[in-house]
């Protein structure tokens, strides 16, 4: 692989940033590649809910496509959208270091999220996102909104919305303010958040594999394995978040009903990734997980 590799992301400008972190982490390997920038449905219609697109995995579909055809070499995604299950033959060789893992809210008059007037409305395309708010804010109108992170924070300016909540590592590369970084106790982030991952073709994994955060990797890998043990996609109402502590991989998840007046959590700490994300995972749904993602099927 010592030719110029092509390495493919969404084209939005949040996306070519993101390639930028990665084609930085390549370099320092000696690994230069290009940038090819891909266009997903999730793209191209900008108006439909994301549920009823195919969720967040609607963005990582089509460079997962362009990896297997061969137009590209490595694909870049935000963790937080690579679905529970990826594409034979592919593998996700190396997450680089994480960024901050919290939500943020960006509103008019830089109201909190806990003084927000009742009525209030809230855009956000994330059921987990909205179920955590309404849980502190229950006075609140939380509404689907689609777009980019700009396109969004511009309709709390023209007055469509009171307030919005993105992540808050998109905020901070493409130098925006928040109003509120949201504490990770009040909303805990979605699995992968704040997360870049690369995904190559299995052949090349070694090779790329050699840019992984070690414990960025640990705590992500429980998290997608708690995902995977709930049987959930993104845009259901759960939360996760790992990390290493003390030499165990420690994580904690939460369910939520849609309203967000239910919520269970836990935590959990071992030493294989795997097995913890998979023992949350399923204490999850025996302490009456199941019933709440139920409640929040389409």
């Amino acid at each position: 692989m010592s030719r110029t590799l092509r390495l493919g992301g969404r084209g939005s400008a949040l996306s070519r940033i993101q390639a930028e972190y990665a084609t930085e982490a390549l370099a320092a390997l000696k690994i230069e590649v290009e940038f090819i920038p891909i266009t997903t449905q999730g793209d191209r219609d900008r108006d439909s809910s994301l549920r009823l697109i195919g969720g967040q995995g609607v963005f990582v579909r089509a460079v997962e496509a362009a990896l297997l055809s061969g137009e590209i070499d490595i694909a870049v995604h935000s963790a937080k959208d690579v679905p529970p299950a990826i594409a034979e033959g592919t593998a996700l060789a190396a997450y680089l270091p994480r960024a901050d893992v919290r939500d943020a809210l960006v509103s008019r008059d830089n109201l909190t999220l806990a003084v927000l007037p009742t009525g209030a409305r809230v855009g956000t395309g994330s059921r987990r996102r909205a179920a955590q708010a309404l849980h502190l804010n229950p006075d609140l109108k939380v509404v689907d909104i689609r777009g980019n992170v700009d396109t969004r924070i511009e309709r709390v300016g023209r007055g469509q919305y009171d307030a919005v909540i993105v992540a808050a590592a998109a905020l901070q590369r493409l130098g925006r303010e928040a109003s509120e970084l949201l504490p990770i106790d009040l909303v805990m982030p979605s699995p992968g958040q704040g997360a870049l991952v690369l995904q190559c073709r299995e052949e090349d994994e070694d090779q790329i594999s050699r840019a992984d955060h070690r414990p960025t990797s640990l705590a992500v890998t429980a998290e997608r394995a708690m995902l995977r043990a709930l049987g959930a996609g993104c845009s259901l109402p759960l939360a996760a978040l790992g990390g290493v502590r003390g030499g165990e991989i420690v994580l904690a998840g939460r369910l939520l009903s849609v309203d967000g007046q239910e919520r269970i959590e836990l935590q959990r700490a071992g030493l294989d990734p795997e097995a913890v994300g998979r023992e949350v995972g399923e204490t999850l749904l025996e302490r009456g997980g199941a019933a709440l993602l139920q409640q929040g099927e389409p």
